[in-house]
């Protein structure tokens, strides 16, 4: 083999998007995102020199290799495709490819996502030693390391964290030593301000590996760029925090995935534009919700649900003039203030998996209170604690994280996925009639909006 290896998924005709990995990791740590993705974007995963399925002979051993060298091989995966210009967005080193590849061939990058990543990843010497301690000793004498580095304990115990090491003692040591060489050599410092295309930097606040300051210096660096800082991840934020950092990547990428603004007139435009709303639905309220919602969908309701997908989900809630929380925020008190207990359900789940803690929660219900009355907040407490009793007998795996999810500095261009404001008038939400909204609980319509 003299290419990377790597895995395609989405519609053949749809945007491209490449994925760049971490060290240690194979493609497999996108997965809790690819879902998503690959619905409105033909996606491309590729392993390392060494990872996966890709041969470590793709890079020097003797320990010249640097990052352009790997970087080439990714334009050779994009050429082979036929792909004069793609989306980006890569971890950690992968996230380094795609600063260079963008500094470097701004024709080639139309959008770029750099998660957990540096400009500048340390000391050259501590990755040389780190090479040569994994060319003696193998990728094993770095599996006890990665936990409370990738991610915490409670997530190295789950089915994906033990997959995710286990792909590291995989990985061939000449390959993960001649990565650890790029690394050493590598400095896009300099280079920053050259990098052209959108850009978003997302950060753990809990990554010791890129601490948020390295994701804070490239934001500060590249011309325009956003940053969001992900509460309760580590280096892996993708694995810890999925939900955040899908929500983050589909509304950076939204703009790709709409065609080129001279056609806007076209018709097309409009599938487009339910493509994209489509997608955020989905991250957000999940596929099962989504799946209900449709079925439920008949002749009357048909043309009501389209104009929904494509203006509030697809235009409106993509929108980058305000971010997601605070949509979240303004949606729960106008489903306040009209009494629509029952969308408000639905959207008090969307607001913690949008960033907000159920303390802040609560701060929008008392804020309420005050300009919306209070028999309206009273309503809106009761139904909050029940989607929070509902939420905890559910499980931790079904609780977004309760930590605030976004750092004010730069804010990105968020896939705002809560739905609008602007509900039919609802019947009493005990005897509730079928509308063509969006709501999902088991004594209620399943509606979308």
């Amino acid at each position: 083999m003299t290419s990377l290896h790597y895995d395609l998924s989405g519609p053949a005709t749809a945007p491209p998007l490449i994925l760049g990995p971490s060290v240690g990791t194979s493609l497999a740590v996108w997965e809790p995102q690819l879902p998503a993705l690959a619905r409105t974007h033909r996606v491309l995963r590729w392993d390392l020199p060494g990872h996966g399925g890709s041969p470590a002979a793709l890079l020097p051993s003797d320990g010249s290799a640097t990052i352009d060298q790997l970087a080439a091989l990714v334009l050779r995966l994009a050429d082979d495709q036929g792909w004069e210009r793609f989306a980006y967005a890569g971890i950690s080193l992968g996230g380094a490819v795609g600063l260079y590849l963008a500094a470097h061939h701004p024709d080639r990058v139309g959008r770029l996502s750099v998660l957990c990543s540096s400009a500048r990843f340390g000391e050259p010497s501590s990755w040389r030693e780190r090479a040569r301690l994994v060319r003696e000793e193998g990728t094993e004498a770095m599996v006890a390391s990665r936990t409370g580095v990738w991610f915490s304990r409670e997530t190295a115990a789950t089915p994906r964290g033990r997959a995710l090491l286990a792909d590291l003692r995989a990985t061939d040591r000449a390959g993960y030593a001649a990565c650890c060489d790029v690394l050493a050599d590598y400095d896009m410092r300099a280079a920053l301000p050259s990098v052209t295309a959108p850009t978003l930097v997302v950060a753990g606040r809990e990554d010791p590996a890129t601490p948020p300051a390295h994701a804070r210096e490239i934001a500060d660096a590249v011309p325009g760029a956003s940053l969001l800082e992900i509460a309760g991840a580590g280096h892996l934020a993708g694995v810890e925090r999925p939900e955040a950092v899908t929500s983050a990547l589909l509304s950076h990428l939204a703009d790709a995935a709409r065609p080129n603004p001279a056609h806007a007139a076209q018709p097309g435009d409009d599938v487009f534009r339910h493509a994209a709303g489509m997608a955020v639905r989905r991250a957000v309220l999940g596929d099962a919700h989504v799946d209900r919602a449709v079925a439920r969908t008949t002749p009357f309701t048909a043309r009501f649900q389209d104009l929904i997908t494509r203006y509030a989900w697809g235009e409106i809630w993509t929108g980058d003039g305000l971010d997601r929380r605070t949509r979240s925020c303004i949606t729960l008190t106008a489903l306040i203030a009209h009494g629509h207990d029952a969308e408000l359900a639905m959207h008090v789940r969307a607001a913690l998996t949008n960033g907000l803690t159920r303390e802040e929660i609560g701060e929008v219900l008392l804020q309420s209170a005050i300009y919306c009355g209070v028999p309206a907040a009273n309503s809106a407490f009761a139904t909050a604690q029940r989607v929070f009793d509902e939420i905890d007998a559910e499980g931790p795996a079904a609780t977004p994280p309760r930590t605030d999810a976004e750092h004010p500095t730069h804010t990105p261009p968020q896939a705002n996925p809560q739905h609008p404001t602007h509900t039919p008038p609802q019947a009493n939400p005990e005897h509730p009639t079928h509308t063509p909204g969006e709501v999902d609980t088991a004594s209620h319509s399943d509606t979308d909006k």
